[in-house]
């Protein structure tokens, strides 16, 4: 049993015994065909220099007649419409219910830009060809990621899951020296009956930023990295990189592609360490559930302010300023809420994986590893949207990048309201099941 490209034939699916799940896996090449402007940084002023390393999409999915697929990519980001034109296409064409998909990026800063996603980025407009190249790759990449989930469904077979835990340390708080972090590395595999390893997924709470804004080549940096030392050891295997709470964390020391192979190869050597130990199984399908967050923005800027913003800021919050005073001037309404979409993949009482939406600090997956039971918690960030930072209450009060900056890069009104920790953790605990709370 193999990973499929996307070129496959359909296969009938055998009768899992008690201890095996029905699981599929297809990757399908997403990189550029040609010069693309890349995201992550406002600094590149034109498009592309070429491909340093291809980019994957790759799909899991897990379980019989109620199956959830998982997708990781070696993008920068989505937008929430993205994610639900796919999760759309997905239930016509093979009934699968929204919450049963889950939409992750790697969140690579030298991945190519996609539609709606950080357009505020360079603080102008883009030329039109430059637009148009965007727009005919996010819709191309669309159609590729749902041909990968239907492969995925496709050729699911009878496997063993299995779940462990190891740690590497090469992300570190950005904001403060010694600040907070999260060394763990979460695997879950799955085997062929025989043994082999059939698939893998890893997660890791690390910005994928350890090439700066001068290096304008296509490259999936650390975690592409780390997948090709994964699949290289096994042959064959699908692997998933996901990210984790890193919104405040980066790859340190970082500056160039030694950097990002030596951190890559690191995961890798951990992952390997891990797949070589003693696994926890898991022998529950998966259920998953869903829930779409209204967090309030901080009240809003007035018309005055606005003006003065794009009199005086530089030349983002000038850009930033002057599209909502010309949505004003339109007479639109600007946001007052931000949605945010948190999600929790749970294996029985064995395993329970959360997905939250954005670029979540790390205080959330140490907090919520605190009042669940750890050992048998995975988040992830990341997933399904990726609409702005999402500060924890004390990156909050701290203020700076992650708590305003940033906003004006993802074109959001206001920096969010107080209060908005507490609620996204209530979620969490509603998503996921009661035996899962220490």
């Amino acid at each position: 049993m193999r990973a499929r490209s996307l070129l496959t034939v359909p296969i009938l699916i055998a009768a899992p015994t008690a201890a095996q799940i029905p699981v599929g896996a297809a990757r399908v090449d997403i990189t550029p065909e040609g010069p693309i402007r890349l995201s992550g940084y406002g600094a590149r002023s034109t498009e592309s220099e070429g491909v340093e390393q291809r980019l994957w999409a790759s799909a899991m999915a897990i379980g019989g007649e109620e199956p959830v697929v998982l997708v990781a990519t070696d993008l920068t980001g989505v937008p929430a419409s993205l994610a639900e034109e796919v999760a759309a296409r997905l239930a016509e064409r093979e009934g699968l219910p929204r919450e049963r998909l889950a939409l992750t990026v790697t969140h690579t800063h030298t991945g190519p830009m996609v539609a709606g996603y950080l357009d505020n980025l360079f603080g102008v407009d883009l030329p039109p060809n430059q637009a148009e190249r965007i727009a005919a790759y996010t819709e191309g990449l669309v159609s590729k990621l749902v041909g990968a989930c239907v492969i995925a469904l496709t050729v699911r077979q009878p496997a063993r899951l299995a779940f462990g835990k190891g740690r590497v340390t090469f992300g570190a708080n950005r904001r403060t020296a010694g600040g907070p972090s999260d060394p763990e590395v979460a695997v879950l595999a799955a085997y062929h009956p025989e043994g082999p390893l059939y698939a893998v997924v890893v997660n890791y709470a690390c910005h994928c930023t350890t090439l700066g804004g001068d290096f304008n080549r296509v490259c999936g940096d650390w975690a592409g990295y780390a997948r090709e030392a994964i699949q290289r050891a096994h042959p064959g295997v699908a692997c998933l990189v996901t990210a984790g709470c890193g919104g405040d964390q980066n790859p340190t020391p970082r500056g160039d592609l030694d950097h990002a192979r030596r951190y890559g190869q690191a995961l890798a050597a951990e992952v390997l360490r891990v797949l070589a130990g003693e696994l926890a199984p898991v022998t529950v399908p998966p259920t998953a559930r869903l829930e779409t967050l209204r967090l309030p923005f901080a009240p809003a800027r007035t018309r005055v302010e606005w003006e003065e913003r794009a009199r005086t800021g530089g030349r983002a919050v000038a850009y930033h300023a002057r599209k909502n005073l010309a949505r004003l001037d339109r007479g639109e309404s600007l946001p007052t809420e931000l949605p945010m979409a948190v999600q929790a993949v749970t294996f029985g009482e064995e395993l329970t994986w959360v997905m939250l939406a954005g670029e979540v600090t790390v205080d959330y997956a140490l907090r919520l590893k605190r009042e669940l039971d750890a050992p048998r918690v995975v988040v992830s960030a990341y997933a399904n949207d990726v609409p702005c930072y999402i500060p924890s209450e004390r990156v909050l009060v701290e203020g700076g990048y992650e708590a305003e900056g940033a906003m004006v890069y993802y074109d959001q009104p206001q920096r969010l309201a107080a209060g908005l920790e507490q609620k996204i953790v209530d979620a969490v605990h509603r998503v996921v099941p009661d035996a899962f709370r220490t």
